[in-house]
Parts: structure tokens; C-alpha cells; sequence
């Protein structure tokens, strides 16, 4: 397969009535500057025919995804609204020594802001409303992608266990590109500062329970969640398996 950083499919993760499907949906981290060879996989290999875009119009501004003709690109900014996140570069950079609490803070917005509400809710309807092959990402693919994909895995019926494995494999999938970050901007930073970037460039299973906590202390349950929270439709999870999942 072509290298892509934090790529990965959600196709045949195991759930309770079977898989989910392989070939629709597809996470990782933002796709700037693609070589004629990674845009022919996802393309032509893949048959991507949809990207969203989680990261923030000054992230897609700074580094555009490379598109190609054809495909959808949907820009779905989920933390626009947030004062302080630890999720782009340079939010990482900025709050590197306090990133563990920022992070938290940060997944608790993911539930609770505005944004994140009506950006997931964006997200999840078309993909029930208009299936076909897509790709979701921000910038890393790890946190608002990483929240986007638990979203599927635990509307899909997949175990605790699937969902956190899933999301803790960034930190494998990201090791390389987390090396080249940190050395592209060594001159830039602190022995401490590349110290703490290079934890902030990875996830924390902590990030991941503290999402769904406060999905638990904010409205009771993660079908009320989906329900008061996103504003989907009682019937959104039958119809999401419907589309979505396959007897392995």
C-alpha cells in the first residue's frame, strides 16, 4: 500500500451484529502536497470519491488538501469555536507544557461546543444520507479524527476494546512523521519544547475516556448523546448499521 501518515481503513473492525463494511470509510491526517502516486491510490485504488475536512479554515488555508477532480471535499471545522485547543501545530507548540490538561479540555469540547455538535451531526448525516468511499481527517488524524472514528465504531456496535484500539494505533502510525516534526522545528524550539511537542503529538487512551465521560455527565447516555446532543434521529443508529455494516 502507499504510504500515507495515520492512514487507515474502518472497514472489517468487528461489532456485534458483524463488520462494518470494507471500502467506505477511511481515517488519517491531512493530505497536503501529495505525490501523483498517492492521489492515484486514494483515487483510482480506492475510489475515495469523498474528503472531509475537520481541521480550521487557517489549518486548510496554511496546508490545502491536494484534491482532485471529481472528488467532494467537505470542510467541516469541529473546533472552531474552541479558545484553546492543543490540536494544530501550533496549538501544540503554544500550550506544550500543560498539554495533557488542554487536551482533556479539548476533548471535552468535542462533546459540549457548538461546532463540534453540528460538525459531527454534518458528518454523520451524509454519511448515512449519501453513502459512498469516504476519507476523514484534520490535521494529525488524531483527535478530531480520533473522535470522529469512535463516533462510527461505537454507532456501529463495536466493543470498548475495538474503539481504544483503533484510536492508540496514532501513535505507531504517527511515529515517523512525529520524528520529522520535531527535527523540522528543532532549531526553532527548546530542548523542553521538543520534549513536550513530541508528547503532544501523540494520544493519550486518558484523551479518548475523558470524551466519553463527559458524554456520561452531560447527558446520561451515549444514545441520549446522540440524540440531544447531535440531534439525530432516534432511528440514526439502525440506519447507520444498515448502510454501514456486513456479516463478516
Amino acid at each position: 500500500m502507499v504510504e500515507l501518515t495515520n492512514f487507515r481503513s474502518l472497514g472489517g473492525y468487528a461489532t456485534a451484529d458483524g463488520q462494518i463494511k470494507k471500502g467506505m470509510l477511511y481515517r488519517g491526517g491531512q493530505i497536503f502536497d501529495l505525490s501523483t502516486q498517492q492521489v492515484t491510490f486514494l483515487r483510482d485504488h480506492l475510489g475515495i470519491s469523498r474528503i472531509v475536512d475537520f481541521r480550521s479554515t487557517a489549518e486548510r488555508n496554511q496546508y490545502p488538501d491536494s484534491v482532485w477532480q471529481g472528488v467532494d471535499y467537505e470542510p467541516v471545522d469541529v473546533l472552531v469555536d474552541a479558545k484553546k485547543s492543543g490540536v494544530s501545530i501550533e496549538g501544540m507548540i503554544n500550550n506544550a507544557g500543560d498539554i495533557s490538561q488542554v487536551m482533556l479540555a479539548t476533548y471535552a469540547r468535542l462533546v459540549t461546543s457548538a461546532s463540534a455538535q453540528k460538525g459531527y451531526r454534518q458528518f454523520l448525516t451524509a454519511l448515512v444520507a449519501d453513502p459512498q468511499p469516504t476519507f476523514f481527517h484534520c490535521f494529525a488524524g488524531k483527535d478530531r479524527t480520533g473522535v470522529a472514528a469512535a463516533l462510527i465504531l461505537k454507532i456501529a456496535g463495536a466493543s470498548d476494546a475495538e474503539i481504544f484500539s483503533d484510536y492508540l494505533k496514532t501513535n505507531q502510525s504517527r511515529k515517523k512523521a512525529n520524528e520529522a516534526i520535531i527535527a523540522r522545528l528543532a532549531d526553532q524550539l527548546t530542548a523542553g519544547q521538543q520534549k513536550a511537542l513530541g508528547q503532544a503529538l501523540v494520544v493519550d487512551k486518558r484523551y479518548l475516556s475523558h470524551f466519553f465521560e463527559t458524554i456520561e455527565q452531560q447527558y446520561g447516555s451515549f444514545a441520549n448523546y446522540l440524540k440531544s446532543g447531535l440531534k439525530l434521529a432516534p432511528d440514526f443508529p439502525a440506519e447507520f448499521r444498515r448502510q454501514y455494516i456486513e456479516q463478516g
